[in-house]
């Protein structure tokens, strides 16, 4: 019977350490929430390998977070709602462009910031985007320029 307590006593310990283990890693986490940060908005025309929960990254150093994707049913243009640090504060000319880590790596939202005095805003847009390069449909430009140099080289 005092081996059953002993066992008893050591799973609740080993549940309390757990609980405690989790809550530290979520609050070190860094995640941003809409009360730490705030939005931002940019079109792009491909978001290609972008999901939400995807970085946003400025000089590479993590500022957010990609919130929420969606599609302009007007202009097809990929909407992304970015949620910034707060204490991150960017110009209104700045830039997004989809960039990618490495060759075969994830991708993340890279902002340049630009020069202006002003800074955007809770809710602002970002004006200049950069979308994502397909590098399948870049290769495949690639060889197909190449198969058509090559026959007609040989034709002449």
């Amino acid at each position: 019977m005092q081996q059953n307590i002993i066992e008893t006593l050591v799973g609740f310990i080993i549940l309390i350490i757990a609980g405690i283990f989790f809550t530290f890693a979520y609050r070190s986490s860094g995640s941003l929430s809409h009360d730490q940060g705030y939005s931002l908005v940019a079109r792009f025309q491909s978001v290609d390998g972008v999901v939400e929960g995807s970085d946003v990254m400025l000089g590479g150093i993590k500022i957010g977070k990609v919130a929420k994707l969606s599609l302009d049913p007007d202009t097809f243009d990929a909407v992304m709602k970015m949620t910034i640090d707060r204490d991150v504060k960017l110009p209104k000319d700045s830039q997004a462009n989809i960039s990618s880590s490495g060759f075969l790596g994830g991708k993340f939202v890279a902002i340049v910031p630009g020069g202006d005095e002003d800074n955007l805003q809770n809710n602002d847009r970002i004006q200049r985007t950069q979308s994502a390069i397909n590098l399948e449909a870049l290769i495949g430009k690639f060889m197909y320029s190449f198969g058509n140099n090559g026959s007609s080289s040989s034709a002449k």
